[in-house]
């Protein structure tokens, strides 16, 4: 069977990433790279870097990576639709809802398999979190609360830590627990001299009342990537820096003073250290969009389940901006 001819648009830190698992992924053949400021860094010195997009598309490629700045994903991704190329557009999908909305529905008339390259789904700690979490292990869930915060990234420049960083805790919340935000309510900083935000305090409500809290940051030395997944059983812990995920179980110790029998609470239980197979994120995405373009089996993160993430984002920075609630 000859392998699926594919394409990096943008070489940055994450075009970069993709070369490297795409050049040595099977079934795929990288033939191309796009970046009008070249291969700087000679990531790729066996393959010509090419200044547009419509070069990419005269070689006839299956599909495309799009990690250019998020200003320009509508563009790439409308000339990749017109042309039937498939596309794995890193996150967000568009950098307001109504350009993702317009991607979204191009993909979707043109019969174009679009996803997006939500990375934090295909960690392992939070694939086994969803798993255990639909599972029924922590019963019902009650809340879920992220952090995500560490040193500004020099490359970013065209968004602030909303579009950039919490977008994964917004997809995520949502993937983990299978709800969708009814509402959210944010606070926000500007810190380092720059025109978008760089501190992010979310504070949000899901179906079933599931209580959602978000805090996100370029302003701390502590790089930091924990999700908190609280139900009626316990509570789960994943650490994605390091893809380990530990369950606090509630205690069996029954309260027997007298002052304290009406307390309905919980007490400290065992704790465990989940034990299971840790690949690398950014391979299995990988694996999986060259699945779906396959026609095969496959979980990729949806053109629609990034635009939705989207809509979340802009509702939160209309929060912020209004001093306002902001139902969904």
């Amino acid at each position: 069977m000859p392998k699926l001819r594919t394409a990096i648009i943008g070489l940055g830190m994450m075009g970069t990433n993709h070369a490297r698992v795409l050049s040595n992924l099977e079934g795929v053949e990288l033939v191309a790279v796009a970046d009008p400021q070249g291969d700087a860094q000679k990531v790729l010195p066996q393959i010509k870097v090419l200044n547009s997009v419509d070069e990419v598309i005269k070689l006839g490629v299956d599909y495309c990576v799009i990690s250019a700045p998020t200003a320009f994903h509508e563009e790439i991704a409308s000339q990749l639709i017109a042309n039937g190329i498939h596309f794995l557009v890193e996150k967000p999908i568009a950098d307001t809802y109504a350009s993702a909305v317009k991607i979204r529905d191009a993909a979707k008339a043109a019969r174009v398999i679009g996803a997006v390259g939500h990375i934090e789904r295909f960690n392992s700690a939070l694939q086994e979190a969803r798993k255990r979490v639909l599972a029924g292990e922590l019963g019902t869930i009650y809340q879920v609360a992220t952090r995500r915060q560490g040193p500004f990234p020099s490359r970013i420049s065209d968004v602030g830590v909303v579009k950039d960083l919490a977008t994964h805790d917004i997809d995520l919340t949502s993937w983990i627990t299978g709800k969708k935000y009814l509402q959210v309510s944010a606070n926000a900083a500007f810190r380092s001299g720059r025109e978008h935000e760089d501190l992010i305090s979310v504070s949000g409500l899901l179906e079933d009342s599931i209580v959602v809290s978000h805090l996100v940051n370029w302003l701390s030395p502590l790089k930091e990537r924990k999700i908190i997944i609280t139900g009626e059983k316990g509570t789960f812990v994943a650490d994605t820096l390091r893809a380990d995920l530990t369950f606090y179980e509630n205690g069996k110790i029954e309260i027997s003073q007298s002052e304290l029998a009406h307390f309905r609470g919980v007490t400290q239980g065992d704790v465990h250290i989940l034990a299971f197979a840790k690949p690398e994120p950014l391979v299995v995405e990988h694996q999986n969009f060259r699945d779906a373009v396959l026609g095969k089996p496959s979980n990729i993160v949806s053109l629609e389940e990034g635009t939705t993430t989207v809509k979340i984002a802009d509702a939160i920075i209309e929060s912020y901006t209004n001093k306002s609630l902001v139902k969904l």
